[in-house]
Parts: structure tokens; sequence; C-alpha cells
């Protein structure tokens, strides 16, 4: 083996250990990694750099504009309201009305704007019709993503596997083009949870005690306030009383719910951390200041807190969406190209007109743009394009993949694209979508190179596998957010999730090279 492969394979082992124990944010944790590749010589500033200014990476920014701009013009919120039955009802009744709609939603809106929006209103909606919210958070994160496993713009992760087949020299995917298997896997997911749901997920209630005691609080000038925090919280990892979060946000600690346990006891000496739900009493003022702010994913208090603006805009906001997409598909057709060569007229064209007439006509406040950007989740992306030119660069992508094609030297394409996508889903559950894309898409090129076959189904392969995070509340922020608002246990991820890995699974190796052959 060369320095290169070993420092390169040493790095990767690093960078993984780093993101499963959580010391630093992903994209701190992928920079670093870069930075040490560039000083050793594997990488030049130039291929450090070039996932910066990357397609996939600014369209991903900018639709995370494009979602907030949904969300601030109260389109969403009105729509859930609609959507939940309003008399008594059962389980099954409202995940019928509710999820395959959200699962389309999340087709061409970020997932963590609709789960913020939607799960404090479920969650205050089934308290009123005496349904346990358990049965519908866990449900609401995987539709989600569900859904955006169905198209281009349904995750990050599609768009930068695309932009780095782009790179590559290979043809990227249409706004549709996943759907062709995503939309099977999205109807087995949805069916799936219709029926097993109810069985494997807890059957929690507030009973009259909890009830009469959250009303006892409310009276006053105090209400009880569940926040979430976010990986921008100043205090992770910090002590409650070192932190001093009364001091800092006015208001006072009295639960962290976290993993589904209710910790009230000795607060004060209890570490913070990502995706902690702190129940806190706090004034009118806390939510008025605190509730834009990136610190905290979800602020919910019982009642509803999103804007309502006039009809005019929600509208408004409605048809710069459907503009964007249906330009976005249409620009993409061989008669449009052939119309308009100069001009590609592709997804990054159209999502930055909408981004831009959102601002102009002030859909999302356009001095606080930077606030509606997940950075870090940009970095990550930006640092994903390195890390794989790294693994390309010093030989590692090569050798690994004959290493696993020597595995399976009888089997063919298909035992390997099981292998790929099994390798991928792991990363993923562990670590995150983007990284687990990164260190996917350079074994996947080199696998089927080697094999003298299409790579498209391995990269199509990498887009399921990689949103696929069902088993663990770590691998996608939807299910941290569901798992402190729901209070579940990690243990109810992996008893409902696991099937639903299975079934992606199986659906995307026998049915990616059927619609994509070899």
């Amino acid at each position: 083996m060369t320095f290169e492969i070993v420092f390169v394979l040493l790095g990767l082992a690093g960078m993984v250990t780093a993101l499963v124990l959580d010391k630093m944010r992903p994209g701190m944790v992928l920079l670093s990694v870069v930075v040490l590749f560039l000083c050793a010589g594997i990488l030049t500033p130039k291929e450090m750099l070039e996932g910066f200014s990357n397609k996939g990476m600014i369209t991903v920014a900018m639709l995370y504009l494009v979602s907030e701009g949904i969300r601030q013009s109260g389109a969403l919120g009105q729509l859930i309201k609609k959507l939940l039955p309003q008399k008594k009802t059962t389980v099954f009744k409202a995940q019928l009305r509710m999820l395959p709609t959200i699962s389309f939603i999340s087709a061409f809106l970020n997932n963590t704007p609709v789960v913020v929006i939607f799960a404090p209103i479920i969650k205050r909606w089934a308290d009123s019709v005496k349904l346990p919210a358990t049965k519908f958070l866990i449900p609401l994160s995987y539709v989600t993503i569900l859904g955006g496993i169905c198209t281009l713009i349904g995750t990050s992760t599609n768009l930068v596997v695309h932009g780095m087949i782009l790179e590559a020299g290979y043809e990227g995917f249409t706004m549709f083009e996943l759907g062709k298997v995503g939309i099977f896997i999205a109807v087995a997911g949805i069916l799936y949870l219709f029926a097993f749901s109810s069985k494997l997920l807890p059957d929690v209630r507030k009973d009259s005690a909890e009830v009469e005691e959250e009303l006892e609080e409310q009276k006053g000038n105090l209400h009880r306030v569940e926040a979430v925090l976010g990986p921008r919280f100043p205090g992770i990892n910090k002590r409650l009383k070192d932190f001093n979060f009364k001091r800092h946000y006015g208001a006072e600690v009295k639960e962290i719910k976290r993993g589904g346990q209710s910790i009230t006891e000795n607060l004060e000496n209890r570490y913070l951390r990502e995706g902690d739900t702190l129940v806190v009493m706090a004034d009118d003022s806390f939510i008025q200041t605190w509730g834009e702010s990136s610190v905290f994913v979800m602020i919910a208090n019982g009642k509803d807190n999103e804007p309502v603006p006039g009809r005019g805009k929600r509208w408004l906001a409605l048809a710069l969406l459907v503009l964007m997409i249906v330009g976005a598909t249409v620009g993409e057709l061989p008669f449009v190209k052939e119309a308009v060569p100069d001009m590609q007229l592709d997804m990054f064209f159209f999502v930055s007109i909408t981004t831009i007439i959102m601002a102009w006509t002030k859909i999302f406040p356009p001095r606080k743009y930077t606030k509606y950007i997940s950075w870090d989740v940009l970095i990550t992306i930006a640092c994903a394009f390195a890390i794989s030119k790294a693994m390309v660069n010093s030989g590692v992508a090569d050798l690994v993949a004959r290493y696993i094609i020597g595995l399976s030297d009888h089997y063919g394409p298909h035992v390997l694209l099981a292998a790929v996508f099994i390798i991928t889903n792991l990363f993923t559950e562990l670590i995150t979508n983007n990284a687990a894309a990164a260190l996917a898409f350079p074994l996947a090129l080199s696998i089927s190179t080697q094999l003298g076959v299409s790579p498209v189904p391995f990269f199509v392969v990498i887009c399921m596998a990689a949103s696929a995070s069902f088993s663990t509340p770590i691998g996608y922020q939807t299910n941290l957010i569901v798992q402190g608002i729901g209070n579940y246990k990690f243990t109810d991820f992996v008893r409902i999730g696991l099937p639903l890995n299975i079934i992606t699974f199986l659906i995307s190796v026998f049915l990616i090279p059927v619609i994509w052959p070899f």
C-alpha cells in the first residue's frame, strides 16, 4: 500500500469515528479531514474548493430559502389543519388522510421545515381527539423521507449524488427520474406504516393528572414550552448549571426529554445534547424572541405559533413553487434543449429565479435570509466532493472496489449492488446521509468501471440507501425532532424502522437493475 492510500484510510476511519461520537458538527469534521488531505498533497487547493462552487450545493442552499418562503406563507399550516379530522376518529383513518399528502409535499420541500411545522400541530390535535401522538410522529418523519427519495430536489442527498455524477462526466438525473423506483418504495413504506405502526409504536396518552398539571402550569404569566435543541445551541455538551439557561433565555428548565426518558431530577448536573427537548416555564416573549432562532430546531407551547399571512401571499408562494417544479421538468425535455441550446433550463436556473422573487416580494424576510440556510449541511456537502476526490486520487476507491469485487467473484453485479446499498445504509444510520453518499460514490464508480457495467444503477442505489434512515434517530434530523417531541426511545425506531430499511433494500436491489440495466 502506498502512503496516500494508508493516509486516506486513516483519515476516513477518524472521520467516521468522530461523526459517530458526535464531538463536532459534521461539517467541521469533514472540513478537518479535507484540510489534512490538502496538507498531505492528496488534494490540490482547487480540488478542495470545487465542492463550494458545485451547482448541486448551491441548489440545496436556495431550496432552504424556498422552503422557508413556503413555511412563512402559512400554506403548510393551513393544509395540515384541513387534513386532520376534527371529530372522533381512529389512528388508521387519520393516517390515511395525512401520510400520503405529507409524503407528496416532502417530495418538493425540505423535510425539516415540514416536520417542524406539522409535529406540534399533530401532537396538539392528537391530545384534543384523545389519540396517542406517538402513533403519528415517527410516521410523520418517515413519510417525509419516503417522499424525498422520489424527486431530484426531495432531499439534499439526491442533489449531492447528482452533482457528483456531473463532476464524473456522466449525465445527471432529471427531476422525476428517481421516482421510477422511489414511488414504489414510498407506496410500500406508507402501506407498511398503515398496517403496522399502530402495533409497533408505543401507545402513550396523557392521563387526566398530566393534563390537569399542564393546565395549572399555563395559569399566570408563565407557560409550559417545549424547545428542541439544535446544533447551533451554545450550551451543547455543557452542564445546565454551567451554561445557565435562565440567564441566557429568561426561562427555567423543568424537564429534559431524551431517548424516551423524562429527566426531572438533578437537572443542574445534566449535560445538554443536540436533539434534547427541554420543557421550560417561560413568558410570552420567549417564543417571540427565540421562535425563529437557529439555536432551537423547534419551539412549541401547545398553541398555534405559525405565521398566518394573507391569502394572496400564500397563493403567490404556491404558484412560485409550482412554476419552479414545472419549469425544471419541462426544461430537461429534449425539444426544449434544442430550442434554447445556449441556456440550461434546469433546477438550478428555476430555483434561482424562485428564490429571488420570494425575496423581492418579502415572502421570507430578505434581511434575515442567512438564518434560514443550514450552513453546516452545505459545508458537509462541499467537503463531501473533496473527500470523494481524495479517495479517487489516492487509489483508495480502486483498492476497496477490488476487495469488494473479490469477495463476490462469481455472483455478478447484482450482489455488488446489494453490497453498495448495505454499506451506504450502515453509514447513513451511523453518521450523516451526505457523508455516506460521499464515501459510497467513488466506490460505486470504481466497482462499475472494473466490472465494465453501467454505473447508473449504483448511483441510484446510493440515493435510495443514503436517504433510508429509519432504524436510528441519529441518522436524520427529522427523526431527532420527533424523538424529542414524542419522547420515543431508541428501540422504538429500531422496532418500526428496521423492517422499513429491509423493504427499501429489497425493492431497490430487485427493481433498480430492471429500470436501469447494467
